[in-house]
């Protein structure tokens, strides 16, 4: 499988990059600075671009069988002024399935359902401006024809990987504190096999 992952420099994109070199997929990771990639293997092309350039988006899109979005805000907008680009991409390429790691936030509120976690008293942060972002994308992403999952995780230390979690459509699992980058990445990269979430957030967590 052909598989562009972007955000591949951060934690839970280099993390998702490795566990489908280790599965032999063919892996494109695309990066404004590619110096911070430092995988080197024979299934591995390294694209530098920028995810707000149009044709950067578009000329990494070709060939490809599917989309794993690892992006961060960067306390910018980039996340949602990235997504239409992401999009008509793949639309243009015939690509229909995407993966993106969100954020807990943006998961329905236990104590209010009818709003998301980060517009609620659950939400411990002070700045909502990444979650804001996040609702944006996964807004637009809802408008589109693709095959979209969005994995939501709660807060995101290294760790290791313990493979043991869980997993709950729309909502943060109950009590849910943390979950570990390399579990994250785990089932964000099973996603590519999987068609259990389609159209979907997923909470995660211990």
């Amino acid at each position: 499988m052909n598989i562009l992952v972007l955000g591949s420099t951060g934690r839970v994109g280099s993390a998702v990059v490795s566990n489908a070199l280790r599965d032999n997929h063919q892996v494109t990771s695309f990066a404004r600075n590619p110096k911070k990639i430092e995988i080197n293997d024979e299934n591995l092309t390294i694209t530098q671009g920028n995810v707000l350039n149009k044709a950067d988006i578009a000329q990494a899109m070709h060939g490809m069988d599917i989309v794993i979005s690892a992006l961060n805000t960067d306390g910018t907008t980039t996340l949602s002024e990235s997504m239409p680009l992401i999009i008509e991409a793949m639309e243009n390429e015939g690509i229909q399935r995407i993966i993106t790691v969100g954020t807990a936030g943006i998961l329905q509120s236990r104590t209010s359902p009818e709003i998301l976690r980060y517009q609620s008293s659950e939400s411990k942060r002070k700045s909502t401006r990444a979650a804001e972002d996040h609702h944006k994308a996964y807004d637009i992403l809802k408008e589109s024809t693709l095959d979209w999952t969005i994995v939501c995780p709660t807060y995101l230390p290294d760790g290791e990987k313990i493979g043991e979690y869980r997993i709950e459509r729309d909502f943060l699992p109950e009590n849910g504190a943390k979950i570990s980058v390399p579990d994250t990445a785990e089932f964000t990269y099973s996603q590519i096999t999987s068609r259990d979430y389609i159209k979907s957030r997923v909470g995660i967590a211990y």
